[in-house]
């Protein structure tokens, strides 16, 4: 065979491999394929998996029609005219059916994240942040971030009516990743926290003394009650005795001569003028 021959056949067979390679597509999972025929996007897209196509006439744009993220970072001014910076996430995916006019009258999905779904994160913030006080962007914070999912569903779905892709974007859900404030506002916070601790605290000391002092006064409310109850049970118990003892002394005679000689302490009684010594009468004591 002359060289001539070889380089054909070489030839053909380059030419061969080139017609083969370019004759299918393979579209990977998560993925569909938007056919270019002479550079007309074609109405219907390519699912996942092995695909014939025209050698050198169409091409095969790939799009991923998974769940992604697109962040952004908005600045706005908040009803008390604070300045905010908030950083936000969205979740959202392509609609691989209308994925070609999608392409077609739109771009391709970093053009949909650059002109729609940035823009639509720009405006609702702004929005919804002039409604609320910084404070309240904090406190309220799922009312706002539900808030502004609701104005970006509302933006995206202004401009994809007027390019006729109703559905083909849809948002899955948004995260408010960071709320970012002034020097400023941020002190004035932290003085506010600190007030609050310190009045909190004077409060909890306060309410501890006037524990203690009422826990003090109860306790010597209830020692008086004891004594007085005391000192009322001993004096019942006196009286009841003088009592019983003056009944005895009434009905007894006898047992007043038996007191008198319990008090006597065996001196007797010495009288003026003279040194006899007088006689008890013994059977008077009887």
């Amino acid at each position: 065979m002359t060289g001539t021959k070889i380089g054909v056949t070489i030839a053909a067979v380059l030419i061969f491999l080139s017609l083969a390679a370019s004759s299918f597509v393979v579209v990977d999972a998560g993925y569909v394929g938007v056919v270019k025929r002479l550079g007309a996007v074609q109405p219907e897209f390519l699912p996942e998996g092995f695909h014939f196509k025209a050698p050198f006439v169409d091409a095969v744009q790939k799009f991923d029609v998974r769940l992604s993220k697109a962040v952004s970072d908005a600045g706005a001014s908040s009803k008390d005219l604070q300045m905010v910076r908030t950083k936000i996430a969205v979740q959202y995916s392509m609609n691989a059916a209308l994925m070609p006019m999608t392409l077609q009258r739109i771009g391709t999905r970093l053009v949909v994240e650059k002109t729609l779904i940035d823009p639509a994160i720009m405006e609702s913030v702004k929005a919804v942040t002039a409604q609320y006080t910084a404070e309240q962007l904090i406190t309220k914070r799922d009312e706002v971030k539900n808030r502004i999912q609701a104005q970006i569903d509302s933006f995206l779905n202004e401009t994809l009516q007027e390019k006729e892709l109703i559905g083909s974007l849809t948002i899955a859900n948004i995260a408010i990743t960071d709320f970012n404030f002034s020097t400023e506002f941020n002190r004035a916070i932290e003085e506010k926290v600190r007030a609050e601790q310190e009045a909190l605290k004077a409060k909890n000391e306060k309410l501890k003394r006037v524990t203690q002092a009422e826990a003090a006064a109860a306790e010597k409310t209830l020692a008086a009650d004891a004594m007085a109850y005391e000192i009322e049970v001993q004096s019942k118990a006196r009286a009841d005795a003088i009592e019983r003892e003056a009944k005895a002394l009434k009905d007894n005679p006898q047992l007043i001569q038996l007191r008198i000689a319990e008090k006597w302490n065996g001196v007797l009684p010495r009288f003026t003028g003279s040194d006899a010594i007088p006689l008890l009468s013994i059977e008077g004591m009887n």
